[in-house]
């Protein structure tokens, strides 16, 4: 009989393209990724990977095993799903992956109180951008994604996933309160195209909007230090070293001597959204947290 775990770890490799990419995913070892795939082959008794290059892909077999077994993942997991709907209980293993302000602000403080209400819940966090926590949720190695999309920023979302949005958040121009800006009520980009930003890496929804946020200014944010993490830009704008565009979701108290200013045209405002495959529509355990999520205990946030 085909292993369901093996199928999956399958599918991840197909999804990311070699075994390391599908660990990395996933969160096991390479290794341990390798035997699942041979386990399944061995089960099949054909092979389901060629490589090539350093890479690897699908034989013709493990192409026509992955198309038609995850239909029959899907499958199985709305049956588990209904069956717990069914019988009422909040029981299983989500593995939720989401982003750092979201996992701070809002996934952190709910977790405890619901695995202590429903005992056969259990809960796994994992950090990861945005689009990652999509992936991860799209070929099965996580039960739910909180994303966030900024503006006009696409978010990309298959269409065997569904999802809701849990709030809107908005982000503010932190400044030294020495600034010359800190005594305005709001600012705009044609205001900021002579400062020093900290920023999060190329390539992140964040940096993406920062540079969007400056269309028709005739400039591009001029970046002096990166950061991957906003702790790190409210120290370095208390250092006096540039400003930040900080979200108020899972923001630490601001450091003695700055200031938060807020900012339009455009608005930073951003959609947090929970994402989850479409077969868990009827999980006991998804709608359980989705609810936690969106209590206003959960959205309360430090300014």
């Amino acid at each position: 009989m085909i292993d369901l775990a093996a199928l999956s770890s399958l599918r991840a490799v197909d999804q990311h393209g070699s075994v390391v990419g599908a660990a990395q995913a996933s969160g096991y070892t390479p290794s341990a990724v390798s035997q699942q795939i041979k386990k399944l082959e061995r089960q099949v008794g054909l092979p389901l990977l060629e490589r090539v290059g350093r890479g690897v892909v699908l034989t013709p077999q493990g192409r026509t095993l992955v198309d038609n077994g995850g239909r029959l993942l899907e499958d199985l997991e709305r049956l588990q799903s209904r069956l717990h709907g069914d019988a009422d209980q909040v029981t299983g293993h989500l593995r939720v992956a989401t982003f750092a302000t979201a996992l701070r602000g809002l996934v952190a403080p709910v977790a405890r109180s619901l695995m202590d209400t429903h005992p056969d819940l259990r809960l796994t966090l994992v950090e990861h951008e945005p689009w990652a926590s999509i992936d991860l949720v799209a070929s099965g190695q996580a039960e739910l994604a909180i994303a966030h999309s900024w503006g006009d920023v696409p978010l990309v979302v298959p269409d065997h996933l569904t999802g809701q949005v849990l709030l809107r958040d908005r982000a503010d121009v932190i400044v030294p309160d020495g600034h010359p800006l800190a005594a305005r009520s709001r600012v705009s980009p044609r205001d900021l195209v002579d400062e020093d930003w900290i920023a999060t890496a190329e390539g992140t929804i964040c940096r993406q909007w920062l540079r969007r946020m400056y269309d028709g200014t005739g400039h591009a944010p001029r970046i002096a230090h990166v950061a991957h993490d906003f702790d790190g830009h409210l120290a370095l704008v208390a250092a006096g070293l540039g400003i930040a565009l900080v979200p108020r979701l899972g923001r630490s108290p601001l450091p003695r001597g700055t200031v938060a200013v807020a900012a339009h045209r455009p608005d930073p405002t951003r959609e947090i959204v929970a994402v989850h495959r479409a077969s868990m529509a009827d999980s006991p355990a998804v709608r359980c947290v989705l609810g936690a999520l969106g209590s206003p205990s959960a959205l309360a946030r430090p300014r």
